[in-house]
């Protein structure tokens, strides 16, 4: 409750009383009371604790790394006097921050912005507020703690890039398998007729030739699905490649969207988030890119033939740093699994030639901007 000046002005009282009273002098005992009645006083002010509301809002609560966002604090009165000197400490990602509050007017509201950091990705908790008010001397202060927090998410920085190749369609409609949703316009397969079958389906020149009716199994074509994989591992990487790493799966989600592709993005630690071709879940993606973070319990790609998917027609993007050799036989395991599997390695230390994998489509990269260069050439050819 007090603050350095009141212990001071405290230990300065009973210093001069005691000092006055020991050499018989007045003077001394006098100054000790004034500290004293002024250390009585600031009690008193003290007593007349600030009603208010407080509201904070982040604005806006999601950027690209180096846009602009600022957390705007509402102080509202709800004293029928004037408020007295407030002040205001705002916790942000652990570091304080101070926010002016002036005197406030009965019932009167103020408003007070301040920055935010969004030079780096990341997912920063703004909050606990702390508001308190002092003594005109400052002898004394009081706060009290508002504990709602609210989020701040800085995504990753991207570069306009293709999306993860597909490879040619096996049909013109698009690949097909037999549990995809019956009523579309791709042919399958030819199957016994069922009772309540359209007739117009039937296929007559199969049916003369069997002796039953058969009709054409269409079914809705599979969508081409991307997988994006980012490799969550510590040992791949310098913090600069990680950084780099994170950008590239990001620009990579996006390019999949835009060209209307169904997308799962996956790390090796086990996170995963998906997203529609019309962008919704988009949002969701590039938050959790915001928060990864490197573990050293990471199995890094030794997680990837977990990761297979049930049916075919999606294409594979691995993104990861300089993992040891033994890892990146992973790939070529599952490539059966998987219309094409396209690897980036970012390797920020020193220039090495492409992993020589095969099936695999691999390029290595020393920044993002490098990434965005060759890619795109690369996957224009």
């Amino acid at each position: 409750m007090l603050t350095r000046s009141g212990i001071a002005v405290a230990v300065a009282a009973v210093l001069l009383l005691a000092s006055g009273a020991l050499l018989d002098y007045p003077e001394l005992v006098l100054l000790g009371f004034a500290c004293l009645i002024a250390l009585l006083a600031a009690a008193l002010w003290m007593l007349a604790r600030p009603d208010l509301v407080v509201h904070r809002e982040i604005r806006p609560n999601r950027v690209t790394e180096g846009e602009a966002a600022v957390g705007v604090i509402t102080v509202t009165s709800r004293m029928s006097r004037r408020c007295p000197p407030i002040t205001a400490a705002e916790s942000v990602a652990g570091t304080k921050v101070g926010v002016p509050v002036p005197s406030l007017a009965p019932r009167a509201s103020h408003s007070m912005t301040y920055t935010l950091p969004t030079s780096r990705r990341g997912v920063y908790s703004v909050g606990p507020l702390t508001i308190g008010h002092t003594d005109p001397l400052r002898l004394m202060a009081i706060a009290k703690e508002y504990r709602r927090e609210s989020t701040l998410y800085v995504h990753p920085h991207t570069d306009l890039v293709h999306p993860v190749p597909t490879g040619r369609s096996r049909d013109q409609d698009g690949p097909t398998s037999s549990l995809a949703p019956q009523g579309g316009i791709a042919f399958h397969s030819l199957r016994d007729y069922v009772s309540g079958d359209d007739w117009r389906l039937i296929h007559w020149k199969s049916s003369a030739r069997t002796g039953q009716l058969m009709v054409r199994h269409n079914v809705i074509p599979n969508e081409p699905r991307l997988m994006i994989v980012l490799d969550t591992s510590r040992s791949p990487y310098t913090d600069r490649s990680f950084e780099d790493a994170v950008s590239a799966a990001a620009s990579l989600c996006l390019a999949a969207i835009r060209a209307g592709h169904p997308l799962e993005l996956r790390t090796t630690n086990g996170a995963m988030m998906v997203a529609d071709q019309t962008g919704e879940g988009l949002t969701a993606v590039l938050d959790l890119l915001a928060g990864v973070e490197r573990d050293t319990q990471d199995p890094g790609l030794g997680a990837l033939p977990a990761m297979v998917p049930d049916q075919g027609a999606v294409s594979l993007g691995v993104i990861t740093g300089q993992p040891e050799p033994t890892m990146l036989t992973a790939l070529p395991q599952v490539r059966s699994r998987f219309m094409m599997i396209s690897l980036v390695q970012f390797a920020d230390t020193y220039a090495a030639p492409p992993s020589a994998l095969h099936g695999v489509v691999s390029m290595t990269v020393r920044s993002r901007e490098e990434f965005a260069a060759t890619w795109n050439e690369r996957v224009r050819r």
